[in-house]
C-alpha cells in the first residue's frame, strides 16, 4: 500500500492545516469558547461558513450532486488536521457520516434533496442511534415506529446525541417490527428537528463539544424519509457508525501528534538542575514511546480508511473497531504521559495539554469505548 499523499491530497492537507493554524491557536480557541453565550450552539457560525467555503462539507458529496467526490483517505486527512486544533465545529456527522450515507444508501429523491445542501453547509445532521438503557449497543432499541396513514409515528428517546442541539435533522433508528429478535426489525429514519413532538436538551461535554438528549413523542415521519428501506436499519446504523469510527480515529491521531509536539517542546525548554529535562534519557524514552503510540494509531486509522468502503461487513467492522480501540488505548497513554511530563502545569486550564487529554478521553467514549470495541472486534473474527 502506498502511504504517500498525491498532489491533490497534499493540497487538501496544507489548506486545512493553514486554517487550523490561523483560527485554532490555543489562546484563540479558548477566547472564542469563553465568548459563546449560554444559548449559543457551542461553536462559531463564522468558522462553520469558512469550512463550507473551503469545500470541506462537499468533500464526501458526489460530484453529480455538487460535491468533490472524496473518500475515506481525504476524510482522514481532514479529521487529523481538525484533531490537531481541537476544532469544535460539528463536522463529523454533517461532513462525513450524512453525505456518505445518502450517497451510498439514500434514494435518488433523498440525494437530490439533501446532498447539495450538505455541500453548501446549509444543513446540519446528528446521528441518534444510542439509547439510555443500551449504552453502546446498536441492537438495544426501544424507540418504536408505528404505521400512521401513509407514514410513520415515532415514540422514544435517544441518548448522548453528538452535536444534537445544533442539528437540523436527526438520523434515528426505531423498531418497526416489535417482538422480533433485537437485531431485526429496525429502520433508519430522517427526523426534522423542528417537527412536532421533537424535544432536544443540549449539554456541554468535558472537551468543549456538545451533546443532547433527544425525545420523540408521536413524531410524524413520511415514507420518503426512510433511509435504505424498512427493517434495514441495523445494517445502516452499523455502516454509519463505522464511518464515524474511522473519522474519530483519524482525529485522535491529529490530537495525539500535536500533544507529542507540545510535550517535546516543553521538556526541551523546562530546566531542572541547570539543564533541560529533555536531556534526561529516561524522559527521551518516554517521549519516543509516545511517538510510537501515535504511529500505531495512525496505521490502524489508515487500515480503517482502506476498508470502510468495502462490501465485506466483518472486515469493515473489524477495521473500524481496531482503529477505535487503539485510538482509545493509545490516546489515554499519550495523554497520561504528556500530563506527567508537563508536571503539575499539565492539569491547568492555562496549558493546552489537559485540553487535548480531555478531547482524547471524549473520543474514547464516543460510539463505544476501548473495551467495547475490543469485544466487538472479537465477535467479527
Amino acid at each position: 500500500m502506498n502511504f504517500t499523499l498525491n498532489e491533490e491530497q497534499q493540497m487538501l492537507a496544507d489548506t486545512v492545516g493553514r486554517f487550523v493554524q490561523d483560527h485554532y491557536g490555543f489562546e484563540a480557541r479558548a477566547k472564542r469558547l469563553a465568548s459563546l453565550g449560554a444559548d449559543a450552539p457551542g461553536f462559531s457560525e463564522d468558522l462553520w461558513d469558512q469550512l463550507a467555503d473551503m469545500g470541506l462539507f462537499a468533500l464526501n458529496v458526489p460530484e453529480a450532486h455538487g460535491g468533490i467526490g472524496g473518500g475515506p483517505v481525504e476524510t482522514m486527512i481532514v479529521m487529523e488536521a481538525l484533531g490537531r486544533g481541537l476544532v469544535v465545529e460539528p463536522y463529523i456527522t454533517t461532513g462525513v457520516i450524512a453525505p456518505r450515507l445518502f450517497a451510498t444508501h439514500g434514494s435518488e429523491a433523498q440525494k437530490d434533496r439533501f446532498l447539495n445542501k450538505i455541500a453548501e453547509g446549509a444543513l446540519r445532521f446528528a446521528l441518534a442511534v444510542l439509547e439510555p438503557q443500551g449504552r453502546y449497543d446498536l441492537h438495544d432499541v426501544r424507540t418504536r415506529a408505528q404505521r400512521a396513514g401513509d407514514g410513520w409515528r415515532l415514540d422514544g428517546a435517544k441518548s448522548v446525541v453528538l452535536h444534537g442541539d445544533s442539528a437540523d435533522w436527526f438520523l434515528v433508528t426505531a423498531r418497526t417490527r416489535p417482538g422480533t429478535p433485537a437485531a431485526e426489525g429496525l429502520t433508519l429514519f430522517l427526523v426534522n428537528a423542528k417537527a412536532a413532538g421533537v424535544s432536544v436538551q443540549g449539554f456541554p461535554t468535558i472537551d468543549g463539544q456538545r451533546c443532547a438528549e433527544l425525545r420523540l413523542d408521536a413524531v410524524a415521519v413520511e415514507d420518503a424519509l426512510v433511509i435504505g428501506g424498512v427493517d434495514q436499519g441495523l445494517a445502516l446504523a452499523e455502516w454509519a457508525i463505522d464511518q464515524g469510527l474511522a473519522a474519530l480515529a483519524a482525529e485522535a491521531v491529529g490530537s495525539m501528534d500535536k500533544l507529542c509536539d507540545l510535550t517535546c517542546e516543553y521538556i526541551e525548554t523546562r530546566k531542572q538542575f541547570g539543564v533541560a529535562i529533555g536531556s534526561f534519557q529516561v524522559l527521551q524514552h518516554r517521549a519516543a514511546d509516545m511517538r510510537i503510540a501515535v504511529e500505531q494509531t495512525r496505521a490502524l486509522a489508515l487500515m480503517a480508511a482502506a476498508h470502510v468502503d468495502g462490501t465485506d461487513r466483518a472486515l469493515r467492522r473489524r477495521a473500524a473497531s481496531a482503529a477505535k480501540a487503539m485510538a482509545g488505548k493509545n490516546g489515554r497513554y499519550v495523554g497520561q504521559q504528556a500530563t506527567q511530563l508537563h508536571g503539575g502545569m499539565g492539569m491547568t486550564d492555562e496549558m493546552p495539554c489537559g485540553h487535548y487529554f480531555k478531547r482524547l478521553t471524549a473520543i474514547d467514549m464516543t460510539w463505544g469505548n476501548t473495551e467495547h470495541h475490543v469485544e466487538l472486534y472479537g465477535e467479527f473474527l
